[in-house]
């Protein structure tokens, strides 16, 4: 039962690896495309106050796309609160890692906000650890590899 879980666990992890990847990338495009380069250059060099106010932001606009989701999953709409889970998770993604890496530094000035980065971090490290010693991690990061090498192959 342990090796399914911990199996389990590690394609979560390779497919949250991959849509971080991608989402990376994107969001980088995005941001080029609308011209918000000055948006991002102000935002890391905002004050912890204003830090807060703009991490808020995308989670007060995710949160209720998570209750929706949840919603339609109650109400037996499966696959629709599925797709709608999967937008919010990748808007989430989007949005606020983008944020919160543009103002961690500014964020960590708040103590109980540092106290819980740093314990979730802690808890992120000791999982992939464990995680990423199974074998179906190790297949799957050798199939990362290649279908990059595939696709740089098309472009290059």
């Amino acid at each position: 039962m342990k090796n399914l879980l911990l199996s389990l666990l590690a394609i979560i992890l390779i497919i949250e690896e991959w849509l971080w990847d991608v989402l990376t990338l994107f969001g980088h495009s995005l941001i080029h495309w609308l011209n918000l380069e000055r948006v991002e250059r102000w935002l890391s060099q905002t004050s912890p106050t204003i830090a807060l106010v703009a991490f808020m932001i995308p989670v007060l606009v995710v949160a209720p796309i998570n209750l929706a989701a949840f919603a339609l999953l109650a109400h037996g709409l499966i696959l629709q609160g599925i797709l709608l889970e999967l937008l919010a998770k990748l808007l989430g993604t989007l949005l606020i890692a983008r944020v919160f890496a543009l103002t961690k530094p500014q964020l960590l000035t708040f103590t109980l906000f540092s106290v819980i980065y740093n314990n979730i971090i802690r808890w992120l490290h000791w999982a992939h650890q464990i995680i990423i010693e199974t074998r179906v991690y190790r297949l799957a990061q050798q199939l990362k590899v290649e279908v990059k090498k595939r696709i740089s192959a098309w472009f290059y």
